[in-house]
C-alpha cells in the first residue's frame, strides 16, 4: 500500500514538476556559496554595468559583479530565510494553539483572545513596530515575518487541536495520569501534524516573497549582503537602462514562490487522495457495469414506487465496484416498509439513489425506477430531481448535520413553501411553525426562532419529520432516523413517522439496521445483504421465525432478544463476515457465513422468486420446509424440478 501511495504522488505531473524545482532551489541554496560565492562578491572596475554576453549571461552590477552568480548565491540567503521565518512562526503557533487544548478550559479562552487579538493586528504596521524596535536588517525581517506568520498558525493548530481535546482518547489519557506533556506531543501533535505540514509547505512560498519585498523595501537585508529582494531594489533603479539587472531575482522569487505552493497543494491532494483510497476516474473506467435484464410487467395503481434492476457503482482502483445490484422491490400507496441489514449491505446508498440523491460519483443504472406513474430511469439527475419536485422527504440519519449550524431550525423549514410552493416571508414561517407544532416540539413558534444545537437530539429528528412533511411528499424516506437516540425518545420519533404518514397518506421507506425498530414500525421488511435484496418478507413473521425462509433473515430474528431469552446463554451472533464488495462476489452473497450453503450457491446467484409465506425470497436452500432438498435437480429457469421430471433428468 505504500508503495502504492508513493508512486502516485510522484505520478502527478504537479506533484513532479515542484518537487524537482525546489529540490533545485534546495541544491542551489547548499552548493551556490561554496562554488561562486567569492566571485559573485569581488568587485571588476573593468567590467562594469556590461549588458549581457557569453560570459555574463544577466550582465553585471554598478560594481562588475555578475548577476546570474549573484542571483545563485543569493538563494541561500532568500530560502534559508524563508525556512527558518516559517520554522518559528510554526512552532510558536503550535505552542499558542495547540498547547492550550491539554491545559484547560481557562487556558483555551485566554490563549485564543491572543490569538484574536494578534489575527486583528495589521501586518504592516506589525512589521513596521519590529523594524522601530530592533532596526533594519536580516534578523529584523526573520523575526517581523515569524511573527506575521504565528498568529494564522496559531488558529489553525487551535481549529485542529479543538477535535482531539473534546476526544475520548485524550480523555482517557488524563484519566491514567499522562503528563501534559506528554498528551502534547504524543496524543495532539501526531493528529494534526498533516494539515499543518501542508499549510507550512505552502506558507514558505509566502515567506520567500515576503522577505522579498521587505529587502526590497530597503527594511530587510542590508549591503553588503544581499537576497532576490535586495538585488530587485538594486536593479529597479536602472530598470530601464539595464532591464536585465531585475530578471534573475524576479525569475527566481516567482519560481521559487509557485513552486512551494504547487508542492504543498500536490501534497494536500496526496493526503486526501492516501484517506479515502485512489479511484480511477469514470472516463478511464469506462461506462458503469450493465444492469441484469429482468422482467417487466405493468405498475398497478395502487403501487407508487416501483423499482427494477436498480444498481449503483463507484469507480475504484481497479475498476467499477457495485455495493449496490440489481435490487427490485414495489412499494404501495401508504404502505411502510422497513430496510434491514448489516452496515456496509447497501441500504443507504439504495434509498438515496431511489430519491436522486447518490452520493457524488455514483454510476445509477435501471431497468426502471418508476415513481408515481413518472419513469425516471434514463433521466438525468437534475431533471429527476426537478420531476420528483416535493413529492419525495427525506429524513436523515444524523440530525445535528442535516441541519445548517447557520440558520434557525425555522428558516431552514420556511425555505420548502418559499421555493417550491411561492409562499410569502410570512407565510413561510407560519407554516415552519405549524410543522414544528405537529411533531409536538413544545412552544414551537419559539423553537422555530433557535439553532440547531439549542434542540436536543429527540427534538432535532422530529424537526427533520416535520421539514420532510412541510411540503406534502407521497413518500418519506428516513435513513436510521433513531440512531444515537435512547429507547423513550426511539419510541416518540417512530410514533411520530407513523402518526405522519397516516395523517398524511404518505409511504415510507423506513432504513436500519435495528430489526426491532422496524417491527414496531413497518408492515413489510426488506432484508439486504451485500447490496442484494435478499428477503422480502411481511413483518408479522418475525414473530413466527419458523416460517422466515432466508437463513440470514431467520439468523437476524434470533439475534433479536426477547424476555422469554434464557440469559444463561450467550446471544446468537452471525458468524463470519460479510463479503467485500470492492471485488465481485460470485454465487450467493452470504454462501460463506451459512451453514445451509451447497456448491450452487457459491457459483451461482438466486434471484428474488415468490415464496409460500406470501413474500419473496433469494435463497436456493429456504430453511422453512420449502427446500427441495440438496440433490434436487433444477430447470434453465433455476426452479425444482418434481419427483418425476427429476427421475427423466437422471434417465
Amino acid at each position: 500500500m505504500s508503495q502504492t501511495k508513493k508512486t502516485s504522488f510522484l505520478r502527478s505531473p504537479m506533484g513532479m514538476a515542484s518537487a524537482v524545482v525546489v529540490g533545485l532551489i534546495l541544491l542551489l541554496a547548499i552548493v551556490a556559496p561554496p562554488l561562486w560565492g567569492t566571485q559573485a562578491a569581488t568587485a571588476n572596475p573593468a567590467n562594469l554595468l556590461q549588458p549581457p554576453s557569453p560570459e555574463h549571461p544577466l550582465g553585471t552590477d554598478g560594481l562588475g559583479r555578475d548577476l546570474l552568480l549573484r542571483t545563485l548565491v543569493a538563494t541561500r540567503t532568500t530560502v534559508g530565510m524563508a525556512l527558518i521565518a516559517t520554522a518559528c512562526g510554526a512552532a510558536a503557533g503550535l505552542l499558542l494553539g495547540a498547547l492550550p487544548s491539554v491545559m484547560g478550559a481557562r487556558a483555551q479562552r485566554w490563549f485564543s483572545a491572543v490569538i484574536n487579538t494578534w489575527l486583528a493586528f495589521p501586518v504592516l504596521l506589525l512589521a513596521m513596530l519590529i523594524v522601530i524596535l530592533m532596526g533594519t536588517g536580516t534578523v529584523t525581517a526573520v523575526v517581523a515575518l515569524a511573527l506575521t506568520m504565528t498568529p494564522s498558525f496559531a488558529r489553525l493548530a487551535q481549529t485542529l487541536s479543538s477535535k482531539v481535546g473534546g476526544s475520548e482518547y485524550l480523555a482517557a489519557a488524563r484519566l491514567l495520569g499522562v503528563s501534559k506533556g506528554r498528551q502534547f506531543t504524543h496524543y495532539v501533535l501526531p493528529n494534526i501534524a498533516e494539515p499543518v505540514i501542508v499549510n507550512v509547505t505552502m506558507s514558505i512560498g509566502g515567506g520567500l516573497l515576503a522577505l522579498s519585498s521587505l529587502s526590497f523595501l530597503g527594511v530587510g537585508v542590508q549591503p553588503p549582503e544581499y537576497d532576490w529582494g535586495r538585488m530587485l531594489s538594486e536593479g529597479f533603479e536602472k530598470v530601464f537602462s539595464t532591464p536585465t539587472a531585475v530578471v534573475g531575482p524576479a525569475v527566481m522569487v516567482v519560481l521559487s514562490g509557485v513552486s512551494f505552493g504547487m508542492l504543498g497543494e500536490s501534497l494536500a491532494s496526496y493526503l486526501r487522495e492516501r484517506t479515502r483510497g485512489r479511484a480511477l476516474s469514470a472516463a478511464k473506467l469506462g461506462p458503469a457495469p450493465a444492469t441484469e435484464t429482468v422482467e417487466l410487467v405493468d405498475v398497478p395503481d395502487d403501487v407508487l414506487l416501483d423499482v427494477r434492476g436498480l444498481s449503483v457503482s463507484f469507480p475504484g482502483s481497479a475498476g467499477w465496484v457495485r455495493p449496490v445490484q440489481d435490487v427490485s422491490f414495489t412499494l404501495r400507496r401508504g404502505e411502510i416498509v422497513g430496510v434491514v441489514g448489516e452496515s456496509g449491505s447497501g441500504k443507504s446508498v439504495t434509498m438515496m439513489s431511489v430519491a436522486q440523491l447518490a452520493p457524488a460519483g455514483a454510476a445509477v443504472t435501471a431497468q426502471r425506477l418508476s415513481f408515481d406513474g413518472r419513469e425516471l430511469a434514463g433521466l438525468g439527475e437534475k431533471v429527476a430531481a426537478h420531476a420528483i419536485g416535493t413529492d419525495i422527504g427525506i429524513v436523515f440519519q444524523d440530525s445535528l448535520t442535516a441541519l445548517n449550524p447557520a440558520l434557525r431550525v425555522g428558516t431552514q423549514l420556511a425555505e420548502v413553501p418559499r421555493v417550491h410552493q411561492g409562499a410569502s416571508r410570512a407565510q413561510a414561517h407560519q407554516a415552519a411553525v405549524d410543522a414544528l407544532d405537529s411533531v409536538r416540539i413544545p412552544n414551537a413558534a419559539h423553537r422555530a426562532t433557535l439553532f440547531p444545537h439549542e434542540f436536543s437530539g429527540g427534538m432535532r429528528q422530529r424537526a427533520l419529520i416535520a421539514m420532510s412533511q412541510i411540503g406534502k411528499p407521497k413518500l418519506i424516506i428516513a435513513d436510521e432516523p433513531t440512531t444515537a437516540l435512547d429507547v423513550t425518545v426511539q419510541q416518540r420519533v417512530l410514533a411520530m413517522l407513523r402518526k405522519e404518514c397516516e395523517d398524511s397518506g404518505a409511504a415510507a421507506l423506513v432504513v436500519s439496521h435495528d430489526i426491532a425498530v422496524l417491527a414496531e414500525l413497518c408492515q413489510r421488511i426488506l432484508v439486504m445483504y451485500a447490496g442484494r435484496i435478499v428477503e422480502d418478507v411481511d413483518v408479522r413473521l418475525l414473530a413466527q421465525p419458523e416460517k422466515l425462509a432466508h437463513p440470514y433473515t431467520r439468523a437476524l430474528a434470533a439475534s433479536l432478544p426477547d424476555l422469554e431469552t434464557d440469559r444463561t446463554k450467550p446471544l446468537a451472533t452471525i458468524p463470519g463476515e460479510p463479503p467485500d464488495l470492492s471485488k465481485p462476489v460470485v454465487g450467493c452473497g452470504f454462501a460463506a457465513r451459512c451453514a445451509f450453503a451447497t456448491d450452487r450457491c457459491r457459483t451461482e446467484t438466486p434471484t428474488l422468486r415468490e415464496h409460500p409465506h406470501g413474500g419473496l425470497v433469494a435463497c436456493f436452500n429456504p430453511q422453512d420446509g420449502s427446500h427441495p432438498g440438496p440433490n434436487a435437480q433444477y430447470d434453465d429457469a433455476g426452479s425444482p424440478l418434481s419427483d418425476s421430471q427429476d427421475r427423466k433428468a437422471v434417465a
